[in-house]
């Protein structure tokens, strides 16, 4: 078998994919072996306690080189300074907030006029996931302010529902310039983010507004219309159980198709089912 070294550039990820690679795992190659060179090297150092017992001197000094970097969290916690060391590292909702203010990963944030965190009651048992923030949220600062974000006003209050007992953010707390849509690349940055707000509300259920936010929670490429209408579980470690998760139509989406609005009630009626005791 050829090494990958000696493959044309084109076919090296043929190669991955043959010989079983799948997927990464950091975000910077890791030396493995060096590693593993530098942990036989620490277990090899005297231990501090034994010297000091054999000799009556003060405890031994590990050579600064061999050992483990104080509060060293990589391993979990990403590479300091990414969004998943970051969030990792947030313990509130306020955390949350701050850390995102402070985030300098993102050139799409630099064109933002504000970070648009969240509103609604994170004590509430429903969760609403857009995709990104308009213009008119960018100003306010606030996820669905504009006109559909009235829409989603009523869609709750169909379902007895209102701001003071959901909470609403987005996966992306930036708007993009001219109201694109959000780049996977955008998307993939702040997922670290998103996660952790999921896990900070521990909301009883999730909504995803459209096909970007679904895509994004559930880690799925099928559109909108195929992942509607159907329950789906969103697992983190910082979660004590799976959350029950409902994908339904993007209230801009429903304003510009009317026709579809009668599948996002049925929708808002699953939500409202799920919530109600048995």
């Amino acid at each position: 078998m050829k090494s990958a070294a000696a493959l044309p550039p084109y076919d090296i990820l043929r190669w991955y994919l043959d010989a079983g690679v799948d997927e990464t795992m950091g975000e910077v190659p890791v030396d493995r072996y060096a590693a593993a060179a530098r942990t036989a090297q620490v277990r090899a150092a005297p231990n501090p306690e034994a010297v000091s017992a054999e000799s009556g001197r003060g405890p031994a000094r590990i050579p600064a080189a061999l050992a483990p970097a104080s509060g060293d969290h990589t391993h979990t916690h990403g590479i300091p300074g990414t969004a998943a060391h970051m969030a990792a590292e947030c313990h509130t909702l306020q955390d949350l907030r701050l850390a995102l203010e402070k985030f300098d990963g993102l050139n799409l944030k630099h064109a933002a006029a504000s970070t648009v965190f969240a509103d609604g009651n994170p004590e509430a048992g429903i969760m609403c996931i857009g995709e990104a923030p308009g213009q008119e949220e960018d100003r306010q600062g606030l996820p669905f302010v504009g006109p559909s974000g009235k829409l989603l006003n009523r869609m709750l209050a169909s379902i007895g529902l209102d701001r003071s007992t959901a909470y609403i953010t987005n996966v992306v707390p930036w708007r993009p310039p001219a109201n694109r849509k959000p780049t996977p690349d955008e998307v993939a940055v702040c997922m670290p983010f998103l996660s952790r707000h999921i896990e900070l509300v521990d909301p009883q259920v999730l909504i995803l507004l459209g096909g970007a936010a679904a895509s994004a929670v559930l880690a799925k490429a099928d559109g909108i219309n195929r992942l509607r209408g159907r329950w789906f579980e969103f697992n983190s470690p910082g979660l004590p159980r799976p959350v029950p998760v409902l994908a339904t139509f993007h209230p801009a989406y429903l304003l510009r198709t009317p026709e579809a609005k009668r599948d996002a009630w049925r929708d808002m009626l699953m939500v409202r089912k799920k919530l109600t005791p048995h």
